[in-house]
């Protein structure tokens, strides 16, 4: 029997690449990446085909799914960095159309959006996005809830895909500057273990809509212990007030400033400022949620700590 044809959209970077990756090592389902251009030495370093596809209509999109049978779509398309949510839209039409898939994994990789979130920057696509989902009749689809890329504070040595960004705890420069009490719990989930849940997970009979993946869970007051530990010596912190985030304000770290010749201080300033909202209000503390860490209990998951010392311990 063959096997169930993958497509990831966005594969060749970001969380799709790692999504694709662990796909073509679990060796279940063929992946295929729909890309903006063929790169063969691309291709050869994932080790799937890149199929160059146009995002800008439904009907481009049905084409590629129908002439490479694709069973699953999953987008990694970068929603809220710049990627407009009509390409996901296209995407999430395409596959309710298309006569051979018959399911869908939306690019959420965050958690679950609600309307109260679309008034933000960095997720309003994804909200535009969410009500979109609720029109399809064909294909069965889920969003993936892993909560903040653990990535972020491994990095410069963590093998990883997605681009840096400071958040809260800024390791190199032995500084903080956390979002209300810091006493609110936060799900931390690296991209590697988000790539292996997303490949068991297409092994499911059934999907619920929202497919949550717990990484780790501290508060970021353990967050920031655990950074200490590891380096060995305490951290200058601030505490930013809920008002000042409102504002669409944050105090700066040191490692913000060079990322100001690419984004703005104040757009900056407000993408980060309704994230570390969202982590005041409690929205990435899953609660009890059922987990696919319940479903797969083989797999396992970097911790915190594993992921700060890969990154910083000597």
């Amino acid at each position: 029997m063959s096997q169930k044809i993958v497509a990831v959209a966005g594969g060749s970077g970001s969380i799709g690449r790692s999504v694709a990756e662990a796909i073509i090592a679990d060796g279940k389902f063929k992946v295929i990446i729909l890309g903006r251009k063929e790169n063969a030495e691309l291709s050869k370093a994932i080790g799937a085909p890149i199929i160059a596809t146009d995002y800008s209509t439904v009907d481009s999109v049905v084409r590629v799914l129908e002439d490479n049978n694709v069973h699953t779509l999953i987008s990694g398309l970068g929603l809220g960095g710049g990627v407009p949510a009509s390409n996901e839209i296209a995407l999430l039409h395409a596959a309710d159309r298309s006569t051979v898939t018959e399911r869908f994994i939306t690019s959420n990789w965050g958690v679950k959006y609600t309307q109260e979130h679309g008034k933000f920057l960095l997720s309003s696509a994804k909200v535009e996005v969410a009500a979109e989902l609720q029109k399809v009749k064909n294909v069965e689809w889920t969003s993936v809830c892993n909560g903040l890329f653990l990535d972020y504070w491994g990095f410069p040595k963590i093998k990883s895909y997605l681009t840096p960004m400071t958040l809260v705890v800024d390791i190199a420069a032995k500084k903080a500057a956390i979002p209300g009490s810091g006493d609110v719990p936060v799900v931390f989930t690296y991209s590697e273990d988000i790539g292996k849940f997303t490949a068991a997970l297409l092994t499911l009979e059934k999907w619920d809509k929202e497919s949550y993946i717990v990484g780790d869970k501290l508060t970021w007051n353990e967050f920031l212990k655990v950074s200490e530990d590891v380096v060995g010596e305490k951290f200058d912190v601030v505490y930013d007030s809920p008002e000042l985030l409102e504002a669409g304000g944050v105090s700066e770290l040191p490692s913000h400033v060079p990322a100001y010749a690419f984004v703005p201080k104040e757009v900056l300033q407000g993408i980060l400022s309704s994230i570390e909202l969202f982590f005041y209000q409690g929205d990435f503390d899953f609660g009890s949620k059922k987990t696919l860490n319940e479903v797969f209990p083989h797999l396992k998951t970097k911790s915190v700590k594993d992921v700060i010392e890969i990154g910083w311990k000597h």
